[in-house]
């Protein structure tokens, strides 16, 4: 399997942030998490990329997947 980039902005109380990680720990994914809760650079970056104040925004090799859409993750990790 390829090594993908993959990004994930989150908070720590946000479910779908916790759902992400986990499917991405289930799949072996290795990802960069950031706060964005207490990171507010991170946090415009996040809405500068994705033009959504939300989380999760996770981010694969570029493409911006808003929220848990584990159809897109899927696909854009070629699962």
């Amino acid at each position: 399997m390829a090594d993908h980039k993959v990004t994930i902005y989150s908070t720590p109380t946000c479910v779908y942030c916790k759902l992400a990680k986990q499917y991405f720990k289930e799949n072996n994914v290795k990802y960069s998490e950031f706060d964005v809760a207490s990171d507010r650079e991170r946090a415009e970056e996040m809405i500068e990329r994705s033009g959504q104040m939300g989380v999760p925004v996770i981010e694969i090799d570029g493409k911006i997947i808003v929220g848990f859409d584990k159809p897109s993750i899927k696909q854009a990790l070629g699962l």
